[in-house]
């Protein structure tokens, strides 16, 4: 019930609507639903949706004072990193730099109260050579890196964070790590980005960001890269449905097919176009969607329970977090012609390439990969004895039944 009455309130407040609940709902079942909501950091949307709504006029006014103070500050939060963000951006192109904006500030147009859609940073998108100029214009301006010991010549992505501000941004060189064997091949449909990006006005801001084709591939390609490794929330949905809706006309459907087709994502795109339609605010018509998409007989259930599982980026438990190996493993096997039982030993003991992003001293010193697999199980470790999790084999239970979502959803084969 608690998921359904959570689908029910997202779709109103997608359409700027309130619920018409008129039956008892129990208090546990209130605090189900606000805390999927929050697990999915779409709290604000979920809360303005429901509040009014009869069933809610029923329970005591102080039952929801927790909610209504934290959509409240959410919200208060949220329009404060706007404002960040729009000056910093401000200032990026008066220095002479217009890096892309992707995500973030443009999908949250897109919603009928944008601080209602919560982003916890904002990301840029530059050529390679602009990252000097554009590095120091970020630290002349006051940022600074996240990780001041990270090798930023070797990044694809830098973290940069401002004292006293929440302003947090990631700059990309490159859209997805070019050396990942999962989706390192999804940059090469976005090697002309730079030449058929566009102009759109945020808060009398003119922000440069993709062109409509380019962006709701995007969109779809990074729900994809967090599908392969633990998974997605529905707000990535809802971004992607949005989106349609708005651009439809503008966007080249067959070349999004296309490429969705190219790297084995096109039943996964149908899936979430399905989702969209069933049970947020998806209009077809309206977006122009394709017969080729519409014509996929797909079961969307076991995407949908997985998304709503997963929370946000996937990360609803550390288990969980921990089986993006597996899955990351398979795809990689499968892209290599290969098949096989999953490896729990692969799973604990990752090849370089696959850790070195987030151990930076394995790009200087490849022969400290021992060092990095110990401070990795000490890492699982300590995390999994905090949040009382089960051992290593709940993770790859967890990683065995996503490969086979993976195959369910024509990503790998069976």
């Amino acid at each position: 019930m608690t998921e359904k009455l959570f689908l029910d309130a997202l779709r109103a407040a997608l359409k700027n609507e309130q619920v018409l609940w008129d039956m008892d709902i129990q208090p546990q079942t209130w605090m189900e639903l606000f805390q999927m909501a929050q697990k999915h950091q779409i709290l604000p949307m979920v809360y303005e949706a429901v509040y009014g709504c009869p069933a809610a006029q029923r329970m005591d006014p102080r039952f929801f004072e927790m909610y209504r103070k934290s959509t409240m500050q959410s919200v208060i939060m949220q329009m404060m990193r706007t404002n960040e963000f729009i000056e910093l951006y401000k200032y990026l192109t008066e220095k002479g730099c217009r890096p892309i904006v992707m995500k973030g500030i443009i999908c949250r147009e897109l919603y009928p109260n944008p601080d209602h859609r919560m982003s916890g940073d904002e990301d840029l998108l530059i050529e390679s050579e602009q990252f000097h100029a554009v590095h120091e214009a970020l630290l002349e301006y006051g940022m600074s890196l996240s990780d001041p010991e990270m090798d930023i010549q070797a990044a694809y992505e830098v973290p940069y964070g401002m004292r006293g501000k929440s302003i947090y941004i990631e700059l990309h060189k490159y859209l997805f790590p070019p050396d990942s064997n999962a989706y390192g091949e999804f940059n090469q449909f976005f090697k002309d980005v730079f030449l058929r990006a566009e102009i759109v006005t945020v808060q009398g801001c003119e922000i440069l960001t993709m062109c409509p084709t380019d962006h709701l591939f995007y969109l779809i390609c990074h729900a994809f890269k967090h599908f392969l490794h633990s998974g997605f929330g529905i707000r990535q949905v809802c971004d992607i449905v949005l989106f349609a809706n708005k651009y439809g006309s503008l966007i080249d459907w067959k070349t999004v097919y296309n490429n969705c087709r190219s790297i084995h994502a096109d039943t996964f795109t149908a899936s979430l176009f399905k989702i969209g339609k069933m049970y947020l605010s998806f209009d077809p018509e309206q977006a122009c969607y394709p017969v080729e998409w519409r014509e996929i007989f797909i079961d969307e259930t076991a995407m949908l329970a997985d998304l709503l599982d997963g929370g946000i980026y996937g990360d609803s438990n550390m288990n969980r977090k921990h089986s993006s190996t597996i899955t990351l493993n398979a795809v990689s096997d499968d892209k290599k012609g290969k098949r096989g039982a999953v490896s729990i030993f692969r799973s604990v003991f990752p090849p370089r390439k696959e850790i070195e992003n987030r151990y930076w001293y394995l790009r200087k010193c490849p022969v400290l990969l021992p060092v990095a697999w110990i401070d990795r199980i000490v890492h699982y470790r300590r995390e999994m004895q905090h949040n009382k999790m089960d051992d290593a084999i709940s993770a790859i239970r967890i990683g065995s039944r996503r490969v086979e979502l993976l195959k369910k959803y024509g990503i790998i084969k069976e």
